[in-house]
């Protein structure tokens, strides 16, 4: 691995204060949000889409502990990309606060969503509520563990492809993080916790910040990004 005297990111005051300002907001946001099943339905697996259908499973008990814990481990991989420069104080201010900023995003977006919709696990048609689960039931979409692990893979892709972009390392790290990301969105479907579409909505979600987050921090001068509030939300400004 190729070591770097300077990170291709960096912080902006201004922008920085905006995007943290929306990444608490929406982090925050699924605590005001609250939608409970007053009773446990009689579910049929006819009533699912096709798509979904064809893919579901009876609850696993150690398949759920180790996709829901394991993804843990995958929220560390955005490391590897400071390892090089891990004692330079700038570098892991930089980092933690983009990583801080695409955190909060993940959670906030799909702990909305969760919180917002009900809908049923795919064990729930098959064994019902299995013993610690009388809470979680209902929160299938979209899967967050898929949305962290893919959050933990695609920053990593991101960061590690912009510092070192001539590395040996680079392809290896991009096919193993996404691997390892692929890897608990398929136990979360095994286990009898989420379906297919859980899965795809929770792995787009944790990409999108992994990637956006990065790339608003990147150092380019031919590249002039405004990020305007207004009273409905938020305007953003790209010049190249």
């Amino acid at each position: 691995m190729n070591t770097f005297s300077q990170s291709v990111y960096t912080i902006d005051l201004k922008k920085d204060i905006i995007i943290g300002a929306l990444s608490v907001g929406i982090g925050i946001s699924p605590f005001f949000i609250n939608n409970e099943p007053e009773n446990i339905p009689t579910l049929n697996k006819n009533e699912v889409n096709n798509f979904d259908r064809s893919v579901m499973f009876s609850y696993n008990k150690p398949l759920d502990i180790v996709s829901d814990y394991g993804v843990y481990t995958l929220l560390l991989l955005p490391a590897f990309s400071i390892m090089p420069d891990i004692k330079n104080v700038n570098t892991l201010l930089t980092y933690g606060i983009m990583y801080g900023e695409a955190f909060l995003l993940t959670f906030g977006t799909k702990d909305t969503l969760k919180n917002a919709i009900i809908r049923y696990r795919p064990y729930m048609y098959a064994d019902g509520v299995p013993d610690g689960k009388e809470n979680d039931y209902y929160n299938s979409f979209p899967s967050g563990s898929t949305a962290y692990a893919f959050l933990g893979a695609s920053f990593l892709t991101t960061t590690f492809s912009h510092e070192f972009p001539e590395s040996k390392w680079k392809r290896p790290l991009i096919i193993g993080s996404y691997t390892l990301a692929a890897g608990i969105g398929t136990m979360r479907i095994l286990s009898g916790s989420h379906f297919l579409t859980d899965v795809f909505v929770g792995a787009a979600i944790g990409s999108l910040y992994g990637y956006l987050i990065p790339w608003l921090h990147l150092k380019n001068d031919n590249k002039n990004i405004k990020i305007i509030p207004t009273v409905n939300g938020m305007m953003f400004s790209l010049t190249f």
